[in-house]
C-alpha cells in the first residue's frame, strides 16, 4: 500500500519530466552541414529538424530555397552565414512560425522586400550584420512582435526610423555610416527614452557631417531646430497591423525628404524644366503662326495692286486710237476745243501709277457731249 501511495504521490511529477524530456529531445535536432559547398537547401533533411546550420555555402535563397526550407516547419533556429544571399524576398520565411533565432549575417544583402519576415511571430533573435544594406524600412519588423535582439552591425545604413517593436531589448547598430543631422533625431530620442540597450554604444560613431565624428549616435548634441520633430509617443496598447504602416511610412518619406536636401546635390531638374518650358513656347508660336498666316496673307493680297503688263495698255490705248477716220470726222473746231478734247480721250490712257481709271465710257457719247 505504502508503495502505491508513494507511485501514486509522484506520478504528476514523473509526467511532467518525461514530457519535458521528449520536449527537449526534439529541441535539439540538430543539422550541420556547414562548409559543403551546397548551392541550394538541402531537400532530404530530416523534417523534424528543429536547428539547421547551412553557414560558409553558396546559398541564394532563391525561390526553390523558400519552398524547401518552408517543409522544415518546426525549425527554431536558422543559420545561413556567409552564403551568396542578396535579396531576401516577400514570405522567404512564411511557414517558419517556430523561428526564434535568424542568422543571415555576412552575406550580400542589399534589398530587404516589405514582406520578407512574416510568419516569423516567435522570433526572437535576427542578426544581419556585415551585408549590404543602405536603407530599411521600419515597416518590415511589423511582423516581429516577440524580437528580442537586433544585429544590424556593419552595413550602410546611415539613416534608421524608429523601429516598432516593444518587446526589443538589445540592439547592435556600429560599423554604419550614421548622418547625425536631424534625420537622426528620432532614432537617438528613442534610444534615450526606451528600454532599449544599445551595444557597443561607444563606438557607434557619426560619419557625417565631420563635425560630429567624435560623437556616437546617442550622445551627439542635436542641432536647436530639431528639437521641434519630437515624434508622438506610441502606446503599445493602441497599436494595430496598420497603424505603424502609415505612420512610418509617413515619417520615413518626411525624413528622406530632409535627408536628400541636406546631402544630395541639385540635379538636373532646373535644365530640364527650362526645357520643356522653352518647347511649349516653340511649339505654341509655330501653332500661332500656322493659324494666323493664311489671314496675314488674304489681307496682303487684298492691297497688292499691280501694274497693268505692257500688253494690257497698249491694248486700251488702242481702243482709242485704233479707228482714226473717227477723229478725222470731227468738225473743225478752234484750238482751245482740239487741246479740250485732247485731253479728255488723254484722260482714259494709263496714268502715270499705272492703273485705269475706267475703260468702259465710249468715246462717242464724249464727243456728242463736246
Amino acid at each position: 500500500m505504502k508503495v502505491t501511495g508513494i507511485t501514486i504521490l509522484f506520478w504528476p511529477l514523473s509526467m511532467v519530466l518525461l514530457s519535458d524530456k521528449i520536449q527537449s529531445s526534439k529541441r535539439e535536432v540538430q543539422c550541420n552541414f556547414t562548409e559543403k559547398n551546397y548551392s541550394l537547401i538541402p531537400a532530404d533533411i530530416k523534417k523534424d529538424v528543429t536547428i539547421l546550420d547551412l553557414s560558409y555555402n553558396q546559398i541564394t535563397l532563391n525561390s526553390t530555397d523558400t519552398r524547401v526550407l518552408q517543409t522544415y516547419f518546426l525549425l527554431t533556429e536558422l543559420y545561413l552565414i556567409e552564403n551568396n544571399v542578396t535579396v531576401l524576398h516577400n514570405n522567404s520565411f512564411d511557414n517558419l512560425s517556430s523561428l526564434e533565432i535568424l542568422n543571415i549575417c555576412r552575406n550580400s544583402i542589399y534589398i530587404i522586400q516589405q514582406g520578407a519576415f512574416l510568419g516569423l511571430n516567435k522570433l526572437k533573435q535576427l542578426h544581419l550584420c556585415q551585408n549590404k544594406i543602405e536603407q530599411l524600412n521600419a515597416d518590415i519588423f511589423v511582423p516581429l512582435r516577440d524580437l528580442k535582439l537586433l544585429n544590424l552591425q556593419g552595413n550602410f545604413i546611415s539613416y534608421l526610423d524608429v523601429p516598432p517593436l516593444f518587446h526589443l531589448e538589445l540592439i547592435t547598430l556600429y560599423g554604419n555610416l550614421w548622418n547625425c543631422s536631424c534625420s537622426l533625431f528620432n532614432l537617438q530620442n528613442w534610444l534615450n527614452t526606451s528600454n532599449v540597450t544599445l551595444e557597443n554604444e561607444n563606438i557607434t560613431m557619426c560619419s557625417y557631417p565631420n563635425s560630429l565624428k567624435s560623437y556616437n549616435i546617442k550622445t551627439v548634441p542635436p542641432k536647436a531646430e530639431c528639437h521641434s520633430k519630437l515624434p508622438s509617443p506610441v502606446s503599445e496598447d493602441l497599436y494595430s497591423p496598420f497603424q505603424p504602416i502609415s505612420n512610418s511610412t509617413f515619417n520615413s518619406s518626411l525624413n528622406n525628404l530632409t535627408r536628400n536636401s541636406e546631402r544630395v546635390p541639385l540635379g538636373k531638374s532646373w535644365a530640364f524644366l527650362i526645357g520643356v518650358v522653352v518647347t511649349v513656347l516653340t511649339t505654341s508660336l509655330l501653332i500661332f503662326i500656322a493659324i494666323k498666316c493664311p489671314i496675314w496673307y488674304n489681307i496682303l493680297l487684298s492691297y497688292n495692286h499691280h501694274r497693268l503688263e505692257e500688253h494690257e495698255a497698249e491694248t486700251y490705248e488702242d481702243g482709242f486710237t485704233g479707228n482714226p477716220s473717227s477723229l478725222s470726222q470731227i468738225p473743225e473746231t478752234n484750238s482751245e476745243e482740239t487741246t479740250v478734247i485732247f485731253e479728255q480721250l488723254h484722260s482714259f490712257v494709263v496714268d502715270d501709277d499705272g492703273f485705269i481709271e475706267d475703260k468702259y465710257i465710249d468715246i462717242h457719247e464724249l464727243r456728242e457731249e463736246n
